[in-house]
């Protein structure tokens, strides 16, 4: 089998992408493997962003999300549903 060899740049890329993640190189590197740099980067660009919203914006309870989604799609189909008392 072949050793593995990044190029100076991929290992920068590597060490980038770990720091940005709260990893170690060789913790990211078995993702970057199975994934690829752009996916594993755009992967973690959202988590923090999503990260960034909680903290914001605070989260919705799961029922609500529930029911605001159950809504839409009624509303699409043209249909009513009964208001719970």
């Amino acid at each position: 089998m072949k050793p593995l060899a990044l190029t100076p740049s991929e290992q920068r890329r590597l060490e980038k992408l770990a720091k940005e993640a709260g990893r170690t190189p060789a913790q990211i590197l078995k993702f970057v493997l199975r994934d690829g740099f752009d996916f594993c980067e755009w992967e973690v660009r959202e988590s923090r962003a999503a990260d960034e919203s909680f903290k914001r914006h605070g989260a919705i309870p799961h029922a609500e999300v529930m029911r605001q989604g159950r809504a839409i799609i009624d509303t699409a189909h043209g249909r009513r549903r009964k208001q719970a008392a």
